[in-house]
């Protein structure tokens, strides 16, 4: 081999192996679209609810306000009816608060997969919030393009004797924004339960997000649409803010 073509040789080598190098793995992936969602810190966010069926509509807004993994909490504002409900996410325990008998009640495991205010999100979508990066294994199976955009695509298959819902999960995750553009559910069996799909992209406190999530079904009628109004990203909140005290006072 001539020197010319030894210089080409190394040089392809070099880049190959650069390229093997920056490689991220589906764990990386999905860790910089939930950060980017939920703030590397902490976040605080107002959204609103619309719960579609074949013969009524219903609308619940909420504020939220999460930090880390471990600890969440959301307040319900409107409707009248239900203002004041609230619940908290601290690691794997879940509580809710409910004005119209004063009690707090601790979410048993088996509640997790039932749906969150009559919605299609089950009270794990809404406050497990650690599980995707703690109870799941998480494997890179292709790249597609959803909504126009090139996505990973990265299967979500639970950890032995996690406490999850969710036989497995697909996200579709942007590579130029990062964030997960569609997601589906499955049960145990692995048949599908239901899709998630994040519409109207928009910057939002310095970074861009979908705004809009929609839920549907795979059998029966109806979906659920959650739309973010305002969200704000790794603010000071202390640990003590998440209690069950700050339950019942939160406004």
């Amino acid at each position: 081999m001539d020197i010319k073509k030894l210089k080409l040789a190394l040089l392809f080598l070099g880049l190959t192996l650069n390229c093997h190098s920056q490689t991220i793995s589906a764990t990386d992936i999905v860790k910089r679209a939930d950060d980017k969602m939920r703030g590397e810190k902490s976040s605080y966010s107002v959204m609103s609810m619309k719960i579609v069926r074949p013969t009524w509509e219903r609308t619940i807004s909420f504020k939220s306000w999460g930090k880390g993994t471990e600890m969440s909490l959301v307040y319900i504002t409107g409707p009248a009816k239900d203002k004041g409900q609230s619940f908290l996410k601290i690691k794997n325990e879940m509580w809710s608060w409910n004005p119209s008998v004063n009690r707090t009640i601790k979410l048993p495991t088996s509640m997790l997969s039932q749906g969150w205010m009559g919605s299609d999100f089950t009270n794990d979508d809404l406050l497990n919030q650690r599980s995707i990066m703690v109870d799941y294994n998480h494997e890179l199976v292709g790249e597609e393009v959803v909504s126009g955009e090139h996505c990973h695509k990265i299967n979500l298959i639970p950890k032995p004797d996690a406490p999850v819902v969710w036989g497995k999960i697909v996200m579709w995750i942007s590579k130029k924004h990062e964030i997960v553009f569609k997601t589906e559910y499955y049960d145990e069996d692995k048949y599908l339960v239901k899709s998630e799909i994040g519409k109207n992209l928009k910057e939002m406190d310095g970074r861009f997000l979908l705004t809009e999530f929609e839920l549907i079904p795979a059998e029966g009628e109806g979906k659920t649409i959650i739309t973010i109004d305002e969200i704000r990203f790794n603010i000071p909140i202390e640990d003590s803010f998440f209690s069950q005290q700050n339950m019942i006072r939160i406004r």
